[in-house]
């Protein structure tokens, strides 16, 4: 078995995963469950700071993304796409399916999206149904300021759709203080359960558009509004997963009590990123780091593959490499939700080191030395 320290899937707790082994009723006819439901998607919205119906959907992360675009988008709807990373540009795929028409905004994808800047360009071009913002683009770290954004693109009678699937419960999420309209998450990243469940909020304003549609979503199982009334009717759209919810509910369970959650993703952030840099390694960012990834450039003596190999197979820990334009040039620390404690850190910086050394890398100084230090 591998210890797993990639930003996402994440290591999940025992815990949870015997939440996942209690028996099953049927989620179809069991009003007990249907109860269980509702005060999990109302816990989910407490945590993030929101009066917002929170629904929870059997699939993975990327069907909440799908969703909300699918249940926004009419044909010929302009949508502004927020683009600086992989995540951020492929919004404008899910636009185009539901025949919108997605328009760019793309910035330098080493930084974060400059709140001035976007106001200027917004005070020029501002007719969009909705825009998408992604909070932590993965594939590069890059993390978005959404409680400056999203009410700046809200001033402007424009919806947001946003996901933090790879931020929300290790960086801030307060729903009403940044007027989200659609967030999206998911149970893999910092919530630390299994794959397999997305779970969305979503404003009154959002749902007076998709009622006011003229046009029927063109999607059953992507179609946020097939879940009206579902509580009063005592009625799920599609047979709910049981077993994952449960999980889900016990992973939230357990974030509710992690009072010192925010914080100890901030620290353990910092100091990776610190020790990476002192160490002689290049960040692949220059601002913008979220405190659940950390992204660095694989050093020239080397590939990516090959570091992610000894890793893996010498010292039993997982890395993640990266993708589309970042395949093969960075290296990925996961350090959210279960893995963002001390000593599993502390386990991988000394594995990182021993591998980078064995690959001929010369050090300035112990990874594991140097971040040990930075956490005291």
């Amino acid at each position: 078995m591998y210890k797993i320290m990639t930003p996402g899937p994440t290591q999940v707790k025992e815990s949870i995963r015997l939440a996942r082994a209690k028996e099953c009723t049927n989620p179809d006819l069991d009003e007990t469950f249907i109860e269980f439901y509702k005060e999990t998607c109302e816990l989910i919205s407490r945590l993030l700071h929101t009066e917002n119906e929170t629904l929870i959907l059997g699939g993975e992360g990327i069907l909440g993304l799908e969703a909300a675009c699918a249940s926004l988008t009419e044909p010929g709807d302009k949508v502004l796409v927020l683009d600086n990373g992989v995540y951020g540009k492929g919004f404008a795929d899910f636009v185009s399916l539901y025949g919108g028409e997605p328009e760019f905004y793309t910035v330098d994808d080493k930084n974060p999206i400059d709140p001035k800047a976007l106001e200027e360009f917004l005070r020029e071009n501002h007719k969009y149904k909705y825009a998408t913002l992604v909070h932590c683009d993965t594939p590069s770290g890059m993390l978005n300021n959404i409680h400056e954004i999203c009410p700046l693109i809200e001033k402007y009678g424009i919806l947001t759709v946003v996901d933090s699937v790879s931020a929300m419960f290790g960086e801030e999420v307060d729903v009403d203080r940044a007027g989200i309209d659609i967030l999206c998450g998911g149970s893999q990243k910092a919530v630390s359960a299994p794959p397999g469940l997305t779970f969305v909020t979503i404003s009154d304003r959002a749902k007076k558009v998709m009622a006011e549609r003229k046009t029927p979503i063109a999607s059953f199982y992507a179609n946020l509004k097939v879940f009206e009334g579902y509580y009063e009717a005592k009625w799920f759209p599609y047979t709910m997963p049981i077993s994952d919810i449960y999980g889900l509910r016990a992973a939230f369970d357990y974030i509710e009590k992690d009072k010192d959650m925010l914080c100890r993703h901030a620290r353990i952030g910092n100091a990776c990123r610190k020790a990476i840099r002192d160490a002689g390694l290049k960040l692949y960012l220059e601002q913008g780091f979220s405190n659940t990834v950390t992204v660095f450039e694989v050093p020239k003596e080397t590939t990516a593959q090959d570091i992610l190999t000894v890793m893996r197979t010498k010292h039993k820990i997982m890395l993640a490499g990266s993708f589309d334009s970042l395949a093969g040039q960075v290296i990925r620390i996961g350090h959210m939700g279960s893995n963002a404690n001390e000593k599993d850190m502390k386990e991988t910086m000394e594995a990182l080191e021993q591998t980078l050394k064995s690959l001929g890398i010369g050090l300035k100084c112990s990874l594991k030395d140097r971040f040990c230090e930075l956490m005291d």
